[in-house]
């Protein structure tokens, strides 16, 4: 809620969190009884706060539908008040996560807020150039990635080159939004970012510590980027 608050008071329009930020991601087991439907409190609370202050949200939470719980991302439009739409991860990292959910498999989520059109993928999906690509080619300007990536061997060179390469081979703004420091059980890369489809870093976060990245989306000024580097217009299968 601060941070929502803290973002709206910046003129922020959206506000994007981490992969299961509403009950973090290190949880463990009390990650099934942690779990909501789409409907529940924790969204209900946070489409009134939306309307409220008048800025859209897309937040992490594990999701319950029946006996099955997902990782999942509402995408709450302060413009839309017919309910939140919501992305399940396609892509489930590790025996941590496939001991806790299930994945519906890839999918094609997207929707228009702030005059751009928004695709959604959370952390490990966007590792997957097949998945950015079907996004981009369904005519996405922006992909939204919430993310909860832990150090490792690879981690930094995935937030600080992948990312960029999704967004410059594609075409498209990527938003990357990572957890930092640490929980009871991982330690997280932090490094989110906000991508130009030219590859370049609108804002970064550094490796630790809580903040809050601004950038303005504006796909009129990335035409020339579009135009030099046409990959979606030019692909052959």
């Amino acid at each position: 809620m601060a941070a929502m608050e803290d973002a709206a008071r910046n003129g922020a329009e959206m506000l994007v969190t981490p992969e299961l930020a509403l009950s973090g991601y290190g949880r463990g087991n009390d990650l099934q009884t942690l779990a909501q439907h789409a409907d529940g409190p924790w969204i209900t609370q946070l489409q009134d706060k939306v309307r409220e202050l008048q800025i859209s949200l897309v937040v992490g939470f594990p999701e319950r539908d029946g006996n099955h719980c997902f990782i999942s991302a509402a995408v709450i439009s302060k413009d839309d008040a017919s309910g939140p739409l919501i992305y399940r991860k396609g892509q489930l990292y590790g025996d941590y996560e496939k001991e806790h959910f299930q994945s519906p498999g890839p999918s094609c989520v997207l929707t228009s807020i702030g005059g751009l059109k928004l695709g959604f993928l959370i952390c490990y999906d966007i590792e997957f150039p097949e998945h950015v690509r079907r996004l981009a080619q369904a005519g996405a300007d922006a992909i939204i990635v919430p993310t909860a990536l832990p150090k490792g061997a690879s981690a930094e060179f995935i937030a600080t080159h992948m990312i960029r390469v999704r967004a410059f081979e594609n075409q498209v703004f990527v938003v990357y939004a990572d957890h930092a420091d640490a929980d009871d059980r991982f330690e997280y890369q932090g490094l989110s970012s906000i991508v130009a489809p030219d590859g370049s870093k609108l804002a970064s976060a550094p490796l630790t510590g809580s903040t809050l990245l601004y950038a303005d989306l504006d796909m009129r000024a990335y035409s020339e980027s579009r135009n030099d580097n046409p990959y979606l217009t030019d692909l052959r299968i």
